[in-house]
């Protein structure tokens, strides 16, 4: 006969398993340091150009220092550039001088064009101040510089039809003209026009009674006249 142990059957008991070191806990995620943003493509454009124009006064006979450049220099710089232009520029004596669109191949010169180079200078200009140069002495904004940039201009346009013309500001007349009541009466008026180029201030002009007067108020974009009888 079976004998009984008093209380019955133990109850079984779950133990959870310890973890494994292949599979730690989980843990929060750490905060990423903050990468800096890469630099914009005209950023980036403007420092390739400002180590190649200090790689040419390396290689300048004799070598110059950027203390010692002026626009001169500068000018030498963009000639030097124009071997490695790819832009068709007629000489006089070409048949296709000032033709826009060449119907045959020519033996004239390539070049750099005018829009390449004055963007250019822009950006030197730029570096040149962020690399620690005054105003005052930055030798890619010399009068020597604007202007041999202008001659550019002007001889690629005229060498391949291509016109350069500069935006006219337009220029509108507006009259207004009040007429009062006869006689003894009084007649007074006030008339508001926008002033200067994006309308931000008024001309007001005002009438007394029984008087004629005529104003004129000349701004960079509108006349305005007002005349009272």
């Amino acid at each position: 006969m079976d004998s009984a142990s008093g209380g019955g059957a133990p109850q079984p008991t779950t133990t959870e398993p310890p973890p494994s070191a292949s599979n730690p806990p989980p843990t929060a995620p750490q905060p990423e340091g903050s990468s800096p943003a890469p630099p914009s493509r005209y950023e980036s454009q403007k420092r390739r150009d400002w180590n190649t124009f200090l790689q040419y006064l390396q290689n300048h006979k004799p070598p110059l220092t950027l203390a010692r450049c002026s626009g001169a220099h500068v000018i030498e710089f963009l000639k030097y550039l124009d071997q490695f232009g790819k832009t068709k520029v007629h000489i006089s004596g070409c048949p296709y001088f000032g033709h826009p669109n060449p119907p045959a191949p020519c033996a004239c010169p390539l070049k750099q064009a005018w829009g390449s180079l004055d963007a250019l200078i822009g950006r030197l200009r730029a570096a040149y101040e962020e690399n620690g140069g005054r105003p005052e002495s930055n030798p890619f904004g010399t009068r020597a510089v604007r202007i041999y940039l202008r001659e550019v201009r002007e001889g690629q346009a005229k060498a391949r039809g291509i016109p350069y013309e500069k935006k006219k500001r337009k220029r509108t007349t507006v009259t207004v003209s009040a007429v009062g009541s006869g006689g003894g009466g009084s007649s007074s008026g006030a008339v508001s026009a926008p002033s200067g180029r994006d309308g931000g201030g008024d001309v007001t002009i005002g009438g007394g009674g029984g008087s004629s007067a005529s104003l004129t108020s000349t701004t960079d974009t509108a006349n305005v006249t007002t005349t009272t009888v």
